[in-house]
């Protein structure tokens, strides 16, 4: 009897290491190439990497660039694990994209330092700069038409 279950524990022991190494394996190949410029993504941020709404991220540094520029730019602040970010995303981009809005994306999950940067206190946050500063930001889970007069007044009125 003692045996037996020393060949179970073995057995399991076994298949845990080999579960582990095939999850790390499959998040190596998914982070390849990644737009976060990290090898090390929290695996929340891993989840998102191919879907459509998580696409045109930036950079932290390119972010600063941008807003120094003093060209105009929206940046949708979020984390990956925020509930609230999970409900407004699929609202959020669909709307920038029917109006023809470049909006950038920014993990704050991976680039904690951006909460103080933008003086970020909830997510999510979606701020539009211009001529180097903020010029409006929303903040909270909100409705379509909540996003989609943000964008009218706020973004497309300055173009």
């Amino acid at each position: 009897m003692k045996r037996n279950m020393i060949i179970f524990a073995s057995i399991l022991v076994v298949l845990v290491v080999v579960l582990a190494f095939v999850v790390n394996y499959q998040n190596t190949q998914k982070t390849e190439g990644n737009p976060y410029g990290k090898e090390d993504l929290e695996q929340s941020t891993i989840d998102q990497l191919d879907n459509p709404n998580y696409q045109n991220q930036i950079l932290p540094g390119e972010l600063a660039e941008e807003v120094a520029s003093g060209d105009p730019i929206t940046v949708y602040f979020y984390d990956p694990e925020c509930v609230h970010c999970q409900n407004t995303t699929p609202v959020l981009v669909p709307v920038a994209q029917d109006l023809g809005i470049d909006m950038k994306k920014l993990n704050l999950r991976e680039f904690q330092s951006e909460w103080n940067n933008y003086q970020i206190d909830s997510t999510p946050t979606l701020i539009h700069f211009e001529n180097g500063e903020e010029q409006a930001r929303i903040v909270g889970e909100r409705s379509e038409s909540a996003f989609k007069s943000f964008f009218e007044s706020e973004v497309l009125s300055s173009e």
